[in-house]
């Protein structure tokens, strides 16, 4: 990262298709080809090991020598044995829920004293189910830093690989940031935050405490790191890999985590067809298996080319596999992270000419349609490419529109454009859905001179 911010590349897929082998042959293929890399990763230090050393069976995947100073969310960041160019970063949920626990604890003191209550202890806190998806962005926060690095490194990686939880977990974890700030609006708003002096005198009155500075200090500081994630999340240089074993399901899993993809706003850089059994053997049984997943490939050759998004086929190696060399065998089929064109996904993807949307306007996602002179409507076209209609979901609730696509949902803001009319319809074509808004009459100015839109 030369003065600028590291390419990050986010592998997800469904379960059991082989995602942390392939974000491990993508870190090997970018460290190959000269990248400062770092691979992060949830996945437990015996698998990791597994992975990445060159005996099967090895205790730690690291060079000898000091790792670099602790990161939150990451044990180290340690150099992998045998792949120079190439660090590992575990993430370690449960020692991560234990600090920030701890932290918390001592940051709300007072109160906790107020109540007489007696602090956990570090040694018998036990992480908490969703612990794992704050400490793997804690960690693709800290990935992002140029503190605490190796001195190999210290200008920053060049890429960032991320191992995430399968879909639709993977991609619900990365709208977190966003989800959560939004919570932290609507419940901890900062505008109520009161003048140190009133708050006794506002507290009689209300008949009731006023919360705690504390307690804005902590949402507060919490929306700062929020914020951050969403920034990498959201920045141009972080894209998607889409992890897939081709059978009966492989193209639908995959059409519905790209319309995911495409309601969070995020890229897909490329989809991966993994283990690909050789064709033409004698083996009757081995020929269908190989018959079938290449049926499955052709409809995804065909998905893919028609969304203009890369496939890349890796083989089969016979076993699970475990090391360096297997990992070399299959990174020449796995490309580096490189930011696909934009465009592709069909007919009615591309805003036309004088189309309002971001980044110019207040329009979050999408665009909107002027067609006041034809019909009196406005169209909020939001790309939804893959989406099926009887999967969609909308409800409007004052300026927010909440999406969803199967097991996807988004909250978007509305529009200032849209904010004084009422939804009237909606209709999937294209690849996009158009959502119809109908100026209010009781909002919007009266008269034959008035012009509805603002």
């Amino acid at each position: 990262m030369t003065g600028g911010r590291p390419q990050t590349l986010l592998v997800t897929g469904a379960g059991g298709t082989g995602r942390t082998t392939v974000a491990a042959a993508t870190a090997c293929a970018a460290a190959a080809q000269g990248h400062r890399t770092l691979l992060l990763s949830p996945e437990p230090a015996r698998r990791l090991a597994a992975l990445l050393t060159p005996g099967a069976g090895a205790d730690d995947p690291v060079q000898g020598g000091t790792p670099a100073a602790h990161v939150p969310g990451t044990d180290a960041f340690e150099a992998v044995a045998g792949v120079p160019g190439l660090w590992l970063g575990r993430v370690e949920a449960g020692e991560e829920f234990r600090r920030q626990a701890v932290d918390l604890q001592q940051r709300g003191k007072t109160v906790l004293d107020l109540l007489g209550a007696v602090p956990l202890d570090e040694d018998e806190l036990t992480e908490l189910p969703g612990a794992g998806a704050f400490a793997l962005l804690r960690a693709l926060h800290a990935a992002h830093r140029t503190d605490a690095l190796p001195a190999a490194a210290a200008d920053g990686w060049d890429i960032v690989v991320a191992d995430l939880p399968p879909t639709p977990e993977g991609l619900n974890l990365l709208a977190l940031p966003e989800q959560l700030r939004r919570y932290l609006r609507r419940l901890v708003p900062a505008e109520r935050q009161t003048a140190r002096a009133l708050r006794p005198i506002l507290a009689q009155l209300a008949g009731a405490p006023m919360p705690a500075q504390w307690l804005y200090e902590t949402a507060t500081r919490w929306s700062k790191q929020l914020a951050a994630v969403q920034e990498i999340v959201d920045a141009p240089t972080t894209v998607v890999r889409l992890v897939t074993e081709p059978g009966p399901l492989a193209a639908e899993s995959l059409r519905t985590a790209g319309a995911g993809l495409r309601l969070h706003g995020l890229a897909l850089e490329s989809v991966v067809a993994n283990r690909l059994l050789p064709t033409g053997s004698s083996d009757r049984w081995l020929a269908a298996l190989a018959g079938q997943q290449q049926a499955a490939l052709r409809e995804l050759r065909g998905t893919c080319a028609a969304d203009s998004v890369p496939l890349c086929e890796l083989p089969h190696l016979g076993r699970d596999p475990r090391g360096v060399e297997d990992l070399t065998a299959l990174a020449d089929a796995a490309r580096t992270a490189v930011a696909p064109e934009a465009g592709g996904g069909g007919e009615g993807l591309r805003p036309p000419a004088g189309a309002d949307t971001a980044p110019d306007t207040d329009v979050a996602y999408g665009w909107v349609e002027d067609r006041i002179a034809e019909d009196g409507t406005l169209v909020w076209r939001l790309p939804l490419p893959g989406a099926d209609r009887d999967e969609l979901e909308l409800v409007r609730r004052g300026d927010e529109l909440t999406v969803g696509v199967g097991p996807y949902r988004r909250v978007l803001a509305l529009p200032s454009a849209l904010r004084r009319c009422r939804v009237s319809g909606a209709g999937l074509k294209g690849g996009a859905l158009g959502v119809r808004f109908t100026p209010d009459p009781q909002l919007w100015p009266q008269g034959p001179d008035a012009d509805p839109r603002p």
